[in-house]
């Protein structure tokens, strides 16, 4: 039996989140309206984000529906890997059946293993040839999403990206830029201590990026955190001035 939502539960909810676009015109507001939408949308998920571009071509995750959606999102930016990024990259949804048995992010594979997270679904948000960003759901079963799911978010995902590509005018990068600053600092600050991991212990990338994820979790501090405690040790090594 195939799962189905009524287009007009659909058509409800584009209506709500174009009220709150005309009158909040607020984007952080709009995403995260379409975020919970997306998560009612499709079965088994238990949560949703949907990620923005900047006019200056940066990622940014600009709403969710909970910690764990933000957490999964930063793990992606932080690793530079995902299926958020590559249904961004691709222009096609992707599907993950199992984060613990999948092989395209290992690096982020390895970290998000962590979290309540089996299955996810991204789609890229298109609006004219143009990628916006990307939409996705997570569910704690595995294989949890299935053609049809992908169907239903791709359905979503037009509207929705015709929605935020209207409200991606001139200010946009304006009302994101500090978050788009955090979120850049933050993988640049990460990869330097990936470097720096790499040049003191010989270590590869993949096992660098493991290191610092197992550091952060035994010291109870964020990986951004880590990163910035490897980096400040290794300077009066290499910069020590008179």
């Amino acid at each position: 039996m195939t799962t189905k939502t009524p287009r007009d539960d659909l058509s409800l909810v584009f209506a709500r989140v174009n009220g709150m676009l005309l009158s909040e015109e607020t984007v952080e507001h709009a995403v995260g309206l379409l975020a919970q939408a997306a998560k009612c949308a499709v079965p088994r998920a238990i949560g949703a984000g949907v990620s923005l571009i900047s006019s200056a071509g940066r990622r940014v995750s600009a709403g969710s529906t909970d910690s764990v959606v933000r957490k999964a999102d930063d793990l992606q930016y932080s690793t530079g890997e995902g299926p958020c990024l590559s249904a961004w990259a691709s222009h096609v949804t992707v599907n993950v059946n199992d984060v613990r048995s999948d092989r395209r992010w290992p690096d982020w594979s390895a970290a998000v293993v962590e979290l309540p997270v089996r299955s996810v679904l991204s789609t890229p948000l298109e609006h004219r040839a143009s990628i916006v960003g990307a939409m996705k759901v997570y569910s704690s079963a595995e294989q949890a999403f299935t053609l049809e799911s992908a169907r239903l978010l791709t359905m979503f995902a037009g509207p929705a990206a015709a929605l935020l590509a209207h409200v991606q005018t001139s200010d946009f990068p304006e009302r994101l830029g500090e978050s788009i600053t955090d979120a850049m600092s933050q993988r640049d600050m990460i990869n330097i201590a990936k470097g720096v991991l790499m040049d003191q212990r010989g270590f590869d990338k993949n096992a660098a990026a493991l290191y610092l994820i197992q550091v952060a979790r035994s010291d109870g501090l964020t990986v951004r955190e880590t990163a910035e405690r490897i980096i400040a040790a290794r300077r009066p090594q290499g910069s020590e001035r008179s």
